[in-house]
């Protein structure tokens, strides 16, 4: 998907952009180290081969790397000095020292726990009998069962193996089998984890040893603006959260993946592109970007740990006011080859047509330009898992489009160590325990798995399948869960009214009310095929037309 279709590769009347936030955190202790001491440091494997580095620096292309294959100085070279001797640089950092962002407030359930995943870390989130925000550890202390399948209760949390209830701070206040008089034992309490809402959406601090540190949790500027209005959409992907912020920080794609998706997207619009690094810290990296042959580079973007991408523009409109655009993307690792994200695009003004849209019709547009980078996000996950070597050794990275990434795998290197798992640009980490990859199925395979709106059984809307789109986003929104109920509802009344105007019809004896019934009767059932459509539309997959044969 990248910078989303809507953050066009042209914006001939932006001036320079706008940086929503900046990171606040003090810088802990960096580390130069040699690369071949990188394995005796950490307990984890790190698998390290002599390669020609990647990034972007005005440098000579290294002795190492072939003159033919760059006769034209196209590939990344090293960024800094410690890379061009091969040394690493390793930084101070614990992935649960982290906000990690969970959900949108507006569509966490009023009373239904919710089953979250950061990383290996099952979660549950609900909110409790006065509204307010609660997150555990999903397994109950009895017999391990997950909460996020109970209920709630008077706003407690109850397992519903037995029947034990948690209030909001962890602690279990009803044990349905203990005898009379018999005390509940202190032990039989749940881990908390800290929650907090902020600007929409609600944030997890994952560590249970250290205190939360609310100067970490993201403030985005633009968001804050008078007039800033957005359009925010939830999604689960098959693949994992490197993945997937790799392809939301490469503008390259778009043409092509997305060709015709809207008007920003034309295959013939694809070229080389121009980066330039403002900003590197062991918290991210920042910078501009644009078209080669631009002379001003539009675009804004930051990437913020852990997983936060955002990408800004600031411009004047035809009455010379400063306006404001921010492309913004909340990413969370739910586990190997597997990611959820939550999508904001925002502006202080918007075109006069996306304000008489419905809001459905974005979301199912959002989640069409997922679907089409779906299956080679996907494999290409399943080969940095099978071949378990740095991306370095896989990849060829070109200072016109692949920037951003390279940038992104070299802070991996210097943070991983902290993660349970990498894939780094010079060092990886493999998880402990082998994934079980997840493959997105392409073409009538995609198309038959979310093709009937029916529940149960499999190859239906409803299956359980993270490849479906009902599963991958209709599920996690209310506003998409509503309007998919509510043309199935208008699409059964209307049909029942079909049926019964036909038949009147049949039984009217006079020739002009046999007409008025049948012409009714056919309305109705053009808003049958209308409601048909919209519900397909908000849960079939996107298939490419060449995927068909």
């Amino acid at each position: 998907m990248a910078l989303s279709l809507h953050l066009s590769l042209s914006h001939k009347n932006f001036s320079n952009p706008f940086a929503s936030f900046s990171p606040t955190t003090k810088l802990p202790t960096t580390i130069h180290i040699n690369s071949h001491l990188l394995k005796s440091i950490h307990s984890k494997p790190y698998y390290i081969k002599k390669c020609h580095a990647v990034a972007d620096a005005p440098t000579a292309i290294p002795p190492s790397l072939d003159a033919e294959d760059d006769a034209h100085g196209v590939l990344i070279g090293p960024s800094s000095e410690e890379e061009r001797r091969g040394d690493g640089v390793v930084v101070d950092y614990n992935w649960t020292e982290e906000w990690y962002p969970l959900y949108l407030t507006k569509d966490v359930p009023d009373d239904a726990p919710l089953g979250l995943n950061v990383f290996d870390k099952q979660l549950v989130l609900y909110k409790d009998g006065q509204g307010e925000l609660r997150c555990h550890e999903d397994r109950c202390p009895h017999r391990l069962a997950k909460l996020s399948e109970g209920q709630l209760i008077d706003g407690r949390l109850e397992c519903l193996y037995h029947g034990w209830q948690f209030e909001g701070e962890g602690k279990c206040v009803k044990i349905p089998q203990l005898p009379a008089n018999a005390k509940i034992p202190q032990s039989a309490c749940v881990k908390t984890y800290e929650v907090k809402e902020s600007q929409g959406v609600v944030w997890v601090w994952m560590s249970l040893k250290t205190p939360p540190n609310f100067e970490k949790v993201p403030w985005f500027e633009n968001f804050a603006r008078p007039g800033f209005q957005d359009t925010s959409t939830i999604h689960e992907l098959p693949y994992d959260h490197s993945v997937l912020l790799e392809n939301l920080m490469d503008p390259a794609h778009i043409p092509i993946s997305h060709d015709r998706t809207d008007w920003t997207a034309k295959r013939e619009d694809a070229q080389a592109l121009r980066f330039e690094v403002t900003e590197r810290t062991h918290r991210g990296f920042a910078g501009r970007w644009g078209k080669e042959k631009d002379q001003k580079l539009l675009s804004f973007l930051r990437f913020q740990a852990p997983c936060v991408l955002s990408n800004d523009i600031e411009f004047a409109d035809e009455k010379g006011v400063t306006q404001y655009f921010t492309g913004l993307f909340l990413c969370r690792p739910t586990g190997q080859g597997k990611s959820m994200i939550i999508v904001r695009f925002g502006a202080t003004k918007r075109p006069q047509m996306a304000k008489v849209i419905p809001k459905w019709y974005f979301h199912q547009n959002a989640c069409k330009i997922f679907e089409q980078d779906m299956g080679f996000l996907s494999s290409q996950n399943e080969v940095l898992m099978k071949e378990k070597v740095p991306t370095k050794e896989l990849y060829i990275n070109l200072k016109s489009s692949d920037t951003w990434v390279a940038e992104y795998r070299k802070w991996m290197d210097k943070v991983g160590h902290g993660m349970p798992y990498y894939f780094g640009h010079n060092t990886i980490s493999l998880p402990e325990v082998p994934a079980v990859v997840e493959h997105a199925p392409a073409g009538l395979v995609a198309g038959v798995s979310a093709s009937s709106p029916a529940k149960g059984g499999i190859g239906t809307m409803h299956a359980p399948n993270v490849n479906n789109r009902y599963f991958r986003h209709v599920i996690h929104c209310r506003g998409c869960t509503s309007v998919v109920k509510n043309f199935q509802a208008w699409k059964n009344a209307l049909s029942a009214i079909s049926v019964a105007l036909t038949a009147l019809a049949i039984l009217a004896s006079g020739r002009q009310w046999k007409t008025f019934l049948l012409v009714s009767a056919s309305l109705c059932l053009a808003g049958v095929y209308a409601c048909s459509t919209a519900i397909a539309m908000n849960t079939t997959n996107f298939i490419r037309t060449h995927r068909r044969l």
